[in-house]
């Protein structure tokens, strides 16, 4: 019976741990054990258990495994009942409060010396980033498809999350109301204003911030770019959940990164979180974050086959719904 699976998978307290860890996001199998202070294959066999009763799911991407809970959180069915007895426990029972507390405390400092090992890395290279990006595909071609896929609606005002040496933003500076020019890496930002300077600040604003947390009020923008930025996102979904924030309704997303690859020294030597993104994937990321994904693009001159995949943001009545 399923629900005997599901209640022997919750009766070790190392699984009740996993559950809620990934209730938030989901994880690396080297970062569960890192956290719980457990070894790889001793957490792989806890989280074998968690999987076959259903409760969570593993996505592989490259040599490494993540693990999100099943159901893609949606709060339905014995799995959502799950999520929201862990949830009352860990108020409820002190010593597993206060357990779950300090997991999520261990997690924070890792994925914190992981996004600073990443700056370094943007602060490196500042200079030669587009250089970098010719690397790995043609960009005056994906500059133009791009061009077209946003082109029969307005840009409006535009979000370009990511700028890097600003190269987006300039590219759609005339068709654009105003553009809001975002990066994390100050030696970026120094570079793209470099760029940028003759646009004047009353079309292009440069904004020292993070695509975790936006310092830009809710649905203030029409288009919301990601371009070649998304591989970097630890929790990619938390990040398209805070751009679908800031985006009006009607409002749009663009997304441009790689299809899924099998290619490690990306992550090794360029700090890329993610090898790319299956289609399917993206949809779900996109719809959970409240946008209808509509057909991909595929450009596929390149080693690596770029992809632009594009939302539009639900209604307001849809959204409350």
């Amino acid at each position: 019976m399923i629900i005997e699976a599901v209640l022997r998978a919750l009766s070790d307290p190392t699984r009740l741990r996993i559950m809620r860890l990934v209730a938030a996001m989901e994880l690396a199998v080297g970062e569960i054990a890192q956290v719980l202070g457990q070894s790889q294959p001793r957490v792989s066999r806890h989280i074998a258990i968690l999987c076959d009763a259903g409760l969570c799911e593993r996505r592989r991407e490259g040599s490494w495994i993540f693990l999100r809970l099943a159901g893609q959180g949606n709060g339905a069915g014995i799995e959502g009942a799950i999520r929201s007895l862990l949830e009352t426990a860990e108020d409820a029972d002190a010593d597993f409060g206060a357990l779950c507390v300090a997991d999520r405390r261990r997690l924070s400092a890792i994925r914190a010396a992981r996004e600073n090992q990443a700056q370094e890395y943007f602060a490196a290279h500042a200079g030669d980033w587009d250089e970098l990006r010719r690397l790995h595909s043609a960009d005056e071609l994906v500059e133009a498809a791009l061009a077209r896929a946003l082109a029969p609606a307005p840009l409006g005002h535009l979000l370009d999350i990511g700028t890097g040496t600003g190269r987006m933003a300039e590219l759609f500076a005339d068709d654009a109301i105003r553009i809001v020019a975002l990066d994390k890496s100050p030696a970026m930002l120094r570079v793209a204003r470099a760029r940028l300077q003759h646009l004047g600040g009353e079309r292009v604003e440069m904004v020292h911030g993070d695509f975790a947390s936006l310092p830009l009020e809710g649905a203030s923008m029409d288009t919301v770019l990601f371009h070649q930025v998304l591989h970097f996102a630890q929790d990619p979904a938390a990040a398209l959940r805070e751009a679908a924030r800031v985006t009006k309704p009607g409002g749009r997303i663009a997304v441009v990164d790689f299809a899924a690859h099998q290619r490690e020294q990306l992550r090794e030597r360029h700090a890329h979180a993610r090898l790319g993104f299956e289609d399917r994937h993206m949809a779900a990321l996109m719809e959970q974050a409240g946008y209808a994904p509509a057909s991909p693009i595929a450009l596929d001159e390149g080693e690596l086959v770029v992809k632009i995949w594009i939302g539009t943001r639900h209604p307001a009545e849809r959204r409350a719904a």
